[in-house]
């Protein structure tokens, strides 16, 4: 066995704490040029929706039982991601892990659970010092339709569900870039298919009926998604649709977008 002398000793002590107060600065001047300095795919581009009060559901002949009575909502003001979360994003965030079955940056992540995604905003929050989260269900659908110049339309931006979404007929079985077909109202692409993007609340058959917007946070385990898939029919596609699954699931068809708060947003500029 090899031992060093009390001369080398002292020099390898004094040779490592040297290097550790120079890795220390190093790490110092990384952290204030990635707050200053963040990468492109840390960069979300949000859209200003402005909150107002809508109808939230359907009674329709085509509509589920869950998605009535039709009922008056009172939604905030807000921000939402233009395009769902991409590939590219997911990685520059969670350190290249990335499950999409579908795989290239500029498509939408997909595979991801509920409890993914809050691992992937509490990084991207400390990352970047703002406060992104996922959706309540009144503001998805809420913007969805247009916010507060809704034009009433049966999908995320028309009637004619070719032009705005990827779907079971158009999509050839795969997802597709962000942003490849028409937007919706306020600018927001793909939120009738492509995939099914997670919300904040917890699933109830019976929550319609309330007043306000909060998050929906009693009940089991299930969680909300909205929006139609590359493999959803006309009928999934629609805005008043709800869905619902264990937070644990990862899918090919489930991805998400972003929300911010006003308040949070005007901190950081």
């Amino acid at each position: 066995m090899e031992f060093f002398s009390p001369r080398q000793s002292r020099a390898c002590t004094s040779f490592a704490l040297g290097l550790s107060k120079t890795l220390l600065f190093f790490s110092s001047v990384a952290g204030f040029l990635l707050q200053g300095c963040l990468p492109d795919e840390y960069e979300m581009d949000m859209v200003f929706v402005e909150g107002g009060t809508f109808l939230m559901g359907s009674d329709g002949d085509d509509a589920d039982p869950d998605e009535s009575p039709v009922h008056e909502v009172r939604v905030a003001d807000f921000y939402m991601g233009r395009y769902e979360v991409t590939q590219a994003q997911w990685k520059a965030v969670m350190q290249n892990k990335n499950l999409s079955w579908f795989q290239g940056d500029e498509l939408p992540v997909e595979c991801v659970s509920w409890y993914d995604v809050e691992l992937f905003l509490k990084r991207l929050n400390a990352e970047t010092g703002r406060a992104y989260r996922l959706p309540t269900e009144a503001e998805w659908e809420y913007a969805a339709r247009g916010g507060k110049y809704s034009a009433e339309c049966r999908y995320g931006g028309s009637d004619m569900l070719d032009s705005v979404a990827w779907f079971i007929v158009t999509s050839d079985s795969t997802t597709h870039p962000v942003g490849s077909l028409l937007p919706n109202g306020l600018g927001l692409y793909d939120m009738s298919g492509n995939v099914h993007e997670w919300c904040a609340d917890r699933y109830d058959s019976l929550s319609y009926g309330r007043p306000e917007a909060p998050c929906f946070c009693e009940g089991d385990d299930r969680r909300v998604f909205r929006g139609g898939s590359w493999c959803s029919d006309r009928q999934h596609c629609r805005i008043a649709n709800r869905n619902h699954v264990s937070a644990e699931m990862r899918n090919f068809t489930l991805g998400f977008r972003l929300v911010e708060d006003v308040d949070s947003r005007r901190r950081q500029e």
